[in-house]
């Protein structure tokens, strides 16, 4: 029988990829089959996945999964690119040379994928690779920065952002412009150009925020 850390965990994850459908009904009694444990351990998890956003919860109507919702995503690109930008600068100044060595071989990895991808037809095999390695990526860029608090924060808010957007990313339309925003994040996080480094930051995430009158438009 599976345990309680391995139930959230698949959970998390299948939350985060869009195992689910938005706005899908959460059931323990038939996800315990699925999962290989009881209902009540199910039912834990969901609620402890709550607490961090990744599924709603209301009385009477159970857990289910989050909506997409247009100004959602706008705010949490927001914090990203706060977060990661004073994340990656705090990386800079106390992270040294094993930081970097970090944040070049976590880049080797994603470039070599998102190159992989922008060559094949169905990058859908290449999926699950990608997200561990996207995340890595913009997890070691903050990885230094000696407050956990920072991280926490960090990991929550990529985790909800990433399940608002992977239905949408799937067919990586974007991939060319990927490649080369990665590749810019990481020569001025190099160099050690701050200023460079928080708005090659906000040029990778720009596309995700929506100007506050078309916000103001979809409510």
């Amino acid at each position: 029988m599976a345990q309680d850390k391995d139930v959230y965990e698949t959970l998390r994850y299948r939350l985060m990829t869009n195992g689910f459908d938005h706005g899908a009904k959460l059931r323990a009694e038939h996800l315990r089959d699925e999962l290989d444990c009881s209902a009540s351990t199910v039912r834990e998890a969901l609620f402890r996945l709550s607490t961090v956003g990744l599924v709603s919860f209301q009385e009477q109507r159970g857990f289910r999964v989050p909506e997409r919702s247009p100004r959602l995503l706008h705010d949490l690109t927001h914090l990203r690119v706060l977060l990661e930008g004073e994340g990656t600068c705090m990386s800079i100044r106390k992270g040294g040379v094993a930081w970097e060595a970090r944040l070049t071989a976590a880049h080797h990895q994603l470039s070599h994928i998102e190159t992989r991808i922008h060559a094949v037809d169905d990058a859908e095999p290449l999926v699950p690779l990608w997200f561990k390695a996207e995340q890595e990526f913009h997890e070691t860029l903050i990885s230094a920065c000696e407050s956990d608090i920072l991280k926490a924060t960090h990991l929550q808010v990529y985790a909800r952002f990433r399940q608002q957007l992977m239905v949408a990313d799937r067919d990586f339309d974007y991939i060319s412009a990927n490649i080369l925003h990665h590749h810019d994040i990481l020569v001025a996080a190099l160099a050690g150009d701050e200023r460079a480094t928080r708005q090659k930051i906000h040029d990778h995430l720009e596309r995700h925020l929506i100007e506050d009158t078309t916000l103001s438009n979809r409510g």
